[in-house]
């Protein structure tokens, strides 16, 4: 999907919403367990009732992987059934060079059709252009939403032989820029760093934005948007727990149309001030 289809969903259904489909088994309401695959049927029926107010699904793969053949299974048959107009993620922080990059990509891209894959920036360029695809997205890891972030992403840098300093989040972006065109790559920018969000669409105005953290981690939509809209939204706000959690009964279903279409709502209201 191009950064012009995406935008022309977003436009068409008035959302710029990434669901998250972090699929824990013990989580999921407990009738389902009587189907032969209880991950995927929750995921399908998560997808029915939620797809008419979101633009991309994010399946986290560590949900997956842990289950083994069994989980894989389920991933694969969840990605089959997206809508083929609905923007589809690979949450996979993958992060290794040569041979192993081109793996991953063929794994992600020609194998399960994944629009996009989200890649750590640490070993450097050699691993992420191997994701770098004519139609497909590589997603940077930049300001991540959990605590830990400050750790490293926080950290203060010098530059330019010690004549100004930066932190290393902006160095990645403003490194990694130069490897892909707004029209490749995405950057994961957490929702709980709002105050930022400013100062990296200064570096990066035209590229679309992955933001985690709204919800459940405590990150403002209205905050995220004021900072982060751009003329062609450059906006995917990721719900996960807040959605596919929003009960855990029967109803699950019911509710997560509910959720979702509430931030449909919200988010309709927000895209009124760059679209006409």
């Amino acid at each position: 999907m191009t950064r012009l289809q995406l935008f022309e969903q977003i436009t068409l259904k008035g959302s710029y919403l990434c669901i998250g489909l972090d699929t824990d088994i013990s989580r999921i309401p407990k009738h389902l367990l009587k189907h032969e695959d209880p991950v995927y049927e929750f995921n399908r029926q998560i997808i029915e009732a939620t797809k008419d107010f979101c633009v991309a699904y994010k399946p986290n793969l560590a949900f997956y992987e842990s289950r083994g053949p069994a989980g894989l299974e389920s991933l694969e048959k969840t990605v089959r059934i997206i809508p083929a107009d609905i923007f589809t993620i690979a949450d996979a922080k993958r992060g290794d060079i040569g041979n192993t990059a081109e793996m991953y990509a063929q794994t992600f891209f020609d194998y399960y059709r994944f629009d996009a894959v989200t890649v750590a920036p640490y070993m450097g360029r050699d691993s992420v252009t191997p994701f770098i695809r004519p139609g497909n997205w590589v997603i940077l890891l930049a300001l991540t939403s959990n605590k830990g972030s400050s750790d490293f992403q926080l950290a203060e840098m010098s530059v330019g032989g010690g004549r100004s300093e930066e932190k290393l989040f902006e160095h990645v972006l403003r490194t990694s820029k130069e490897w892909a065109t707004p029209d490749e790559m995405m950057y994961v920018v957490g929702a709980t760093h709002p105050e930022l969000i400013g100062k990296i669409r200064r570096i990066i105005p035209d590229h679309f934005l992955l933001v985690p953290g709204v919800g459940a981690q405590g990150g403002s939509l209205e905050e995220v948007s004021k900072a982060g809209l751009n003329a062609t939204c450059g906006l995917l706000v990721n719900s996960s727990r807040q959605i596919i959690y929003a009960s855990v009964a029967e109803d699950f279903a019911e509710a997560a149309h509910k959720a979702a279409r509430q931030m449909h709502i919200e988010m309709k209201q927000h895209l009124e001030s760059i679209i006409v």
